[in-house]
């Protein structure tokens, strides 16, 4: 049942893709147009476009790749010596659902003038912090997206929505439930594994616009396929969206008091093929050492998880969003959820349908999430951070003890956990706050030479760039200056 174009030709799975079968499926597809993909320092997917005008130049820029000018993808390369390789990687092929002649979309990996990975590419750092990962504990991470984002058009009278009352709303009051969809198929013959979609809290008008806000959310897979599906998905909602004459929007803070955009990452880890995140029925202490690690590093992953100033106009009390450092169960607002995980023995669709009680054998669904970052992330960055982090809480003193006495079993922000709030580390209120922390906390990320050193430095100094600090108390009431921001980055990432 799988969509995607290349897998229903060849009949194996994308990870055994060959170059002889890409160009197989080329000759017998009539392909006259092939698209080199890959993602650039702003997040943002690029092209390199190539008409195909012989089985011999096919099989040349599979085998070769090509030359790109790496000072105009990455901030930290000069003009002087510039010149990168982007290497195709055969199982990432997709048919572009835009073209108008039958073209195939294949994501690259960047290599430098030696021949050699690009070590400060970001998705080199998540190889290798995946691959840390699986050698120092033995076990396989898995993760994925909850893709956020906004539709905006001109007003509409008709079946209008309610302000902040978007959630899981259907058409017609969903103006963009079909949209949505389409995307999702897109997606999906893109080889994108996805969960679901609905439509989200965010609904809304605003000077003559109408802002309606979605989600769609992926299933756990490698990191890189995790990334790498956010990525496309971003290019094909926005290209959706100029087919369909709106605007969308992955900014993290459309304006004050509606709901803003984050990108949660869920995560879990397998051994020998099976989750490790629950034992006996409850959160294992695999899991929880996990979540100490990252609740470790969350306020440093806002580096590369909340990268602009309007990401920190976001992460306020009382939006759904984390400010202090803390995990719970089915709880918004903590830094780390653990959401509900199939962990009751009962087969509830046996029960619900035929009235009968048993207990059921599921395969385990159970992740937790991390709550904070937003759609301005560099999204391999963000989650080679997160293994770092699991890793660090895998080996750290103390971590079931440090768990327990981080643990929120309710709304933090409810008058019972007032004494609770003044024990617990806050997150970075701005760009300025969050390359402090990196900066302090940067040898985590740099074990296992996972994160190389002048890419901290480089990330450091473009976060105190924006020089934002008191951004929040400057603006506050200033609704022309806070449009004036928003608008600024209405496009990031």
């Amino acid at each position: 049942m799988n969509p995607n174009d290349l897998l229903q030709f060849l009949k194996k799975s994308p990870e055994y893709f060959t170059k002889d079968d890409i160009v197989r499926f080329c000759e017998e597809n009539n392909i006259e147009m092939v698209n080199f993909r890959y993602v650039a320092g702003d997040g943002k997917l690029k092209t390199l476009n190539f008409a195909i005008s012989s089985k011999e130049y096919l099989d040349t820029i599979l085998s070769d790749g090509e030359r790109v000018d790496g000072s105009n993808i990455f901030s930290f390369i000069e003009a002087g010596s510039s010149d990168l390789y982007v290497i195709p990687r055969y199982s990432t092929s997709f048919m572009d659902p835009f073209a108008e002649v039958p073209t195939l979309n294949i994501m690259c990996s960047y290599y430098d003038n030696t021949g050699r990975p690009l070590t400060s590419s970001p998705e080199y750092i998540l190889r290798q912090a995946n691959a840390a990962f699986r050698k120092n504990t033995g076990m396989d991470f898995k993760c994925f997206g909850e893709l956020e984002y906004y539709v905006i058009c001109d007003e509409e009278e008709l079946y209008p929505g309610r302000d902040q009352k978007g959630y899981h709303e259907s058409g017609p009051f969903c103006k963009f439930e079909e949209m949505r969809t389409e995307a999702m198929l897109m997606i999906s013959r893109a080889g994108g594994k996805i969960k679901y979609g609905h439509a989200e809290v965010g609904c809304f008008t605003k000077d003559g616009k109408y802002y309606e806000q979605h989600e769609i959310e992926f299933l756990p897979v490698d990191p890189v396929l995790a990334v790498e599906e956010l990525a496309i998905a971003k290019w094909i909602l926005r290209m959706l969206g100029a087919q369909y004459g709106v605007e969308v929007s992955f900014a993290p803070k459309i304006t004050v008091g509606k709901a803003g955009s984050g990108l949660h990452f869920h995560m879990m880890a397998e051994k020998n093929g099976r989750n490790v995140m629950i034992k006996d029925g409850a959160l294992s202490d695999t899991a929880k050492r996990m979540i100490v690690g990252i609740l470790d590093v969350g306020d440093a992953v806002t580096a590369f998880g909340n990268t602009i100033p309007i990401s920190y106009l976001r992460l306020v009390p009382h939006q759904e969003a984390p400010t202090y450092i803390c995990w719970g169960d089915r709880n918004r607002s903590v830094v780390v959820r653990v959401p509900l995980g199939w962990t009751s023995s009962t087969d509830m669709a046996a029960e619900v349908n035929f009235g009968l009680k048993r207990k059921a054998e599921k395969t385990c669904k159970q992740t937790f999430e991390y709550r904070v970052a937003d759609g301005s992330a560099d999204i391999y960055q963000t989650v080679a951070c997160l293994i770092c982090g699991a890793m660090h809480g895998l080996a750290m003193n103390g971590a079931l003890s440090i768990a327990d006495k981080l643990y929120a079993s309710g709304n933090i922000f409810n008058e019972e956990y007032k004494a609770f709030l003044k024990t617990l580390r806050q997150l970075p209120t701005c760009c300025a706050e969050s390359a402090d922390v990196l900066i302090a906390k940067r040898k985590m990320f740099e074990r296992d030479d996972i994160f190389p050193p002048r890419v901290i430095d480089a990330q450091a100094a473009k976060l105190k760039s924006y020089n934002d600090k008191g951004l929040s108390d400057r603006i506050l009431g200033n609704e022309k200056q806070f449009s004036e921001l928003v608008e600024k980055y209405i496009h990031i990432a």
